[in-house]
Order: C-alpha cells, then sequence, then structure tokens
C-alpha cells in the first residue's frame, strides 16, 4: 500500500509506502496527481519518505510503478528520497540517467530539512 499526501500548498507530493507496492497503488495515485500537473504544469517535488523500501507485490506492481515513472517524471522538479533504506539511498545515482528531476537523498530523521529542499527554502 502506497500512502500518498498531496500538500497543494507547497505543492509537493509525499509518498509514504506501507507494505509492498501494487498496480492499484499507482492507479489512485495518477487520479490524484494527474488533475494538479494539468492545472500547475509542474510538482515542485516528491518526496519518498519510508525507513525502509518495502518492495513490490508482484510484477505487475514494479511494471506499474516504472510506467508511473515515465510518464510523471517530466513533471517533477525534485525528488527526495527521505529513508534510511539502503536500496533508496542509492536512487540519486542510479535516476540520473533516466528521470529529468534533481534527487536528492536525506535520512530518514531528516524529512523537515528534505521539505525546505523541495520547496527551495533550503
Amino acid at each position: 500500500m502506497l500512502k500518498h499526501d498531496l500538500l497543494l500548498d507547497k505543492g509537493v507530493l509525499v509518498l509514504s509506502p506501507q507494505g509492498p507496492l501494487e498496480q492499484a497503488d499507482f492507479e489512485a495515485l495518477a487520479k490524484v496527481v494527474d488533475p494538479y500537473i494539468e492545472s500547475h504544469g509542474t510538482l515542485h517535488g516528491l518526496m519518498i519518505y519510508t525507513e525502509s523500501f518495502p518492495g513490490w507485490d508482484n510484477f505487475a506492481g514494479l511494471v506499474s510503478h516504472m510506467k508511473f515513472v515515465k510518464d510523471h517524471q517530466q513533471h517533477i522538479n525534485k525528488v527526495a528520497a527521505v529513508t534510511d533504506s539502503g536500496f533508496l539511498s542509492i536512487l540519486p545515482g542510479i535516476t540520473d540517467h533516466f528521470v529529468k528531476a534533481e534527487v536528492r537523498h536525506f535520512d530518514f530523521e531528516d524529512k523537515e530539512k528534505a521539505m525546505e529542499w523541495l520547496t527551495g527554502s533550503l
């Protein structure tokens, strides 16, 4: 399950995986994010906030995740991976080749610092 919170006043989407990611998670997420992007053009930031990465429920979950990234990455300015997960902490080095957004890793306890970076106040 993927908990999401779109902070309209900041233009930031906060994602908090609560268990293995499923296809339905990304379908629900698109229904929230797509209208915002359509009316605002872009998201200032995306925060992935999780102590550890739960993985995917199945192959359909992985494919839906990759499709969501492909369809939305050009409309997101910054991505903050706020986690102690080894898997997600290497995200900035990997994503530089695939996404337009600037990606940065923050330790799990640095959520506020990550939000300041995403909103441009850091």
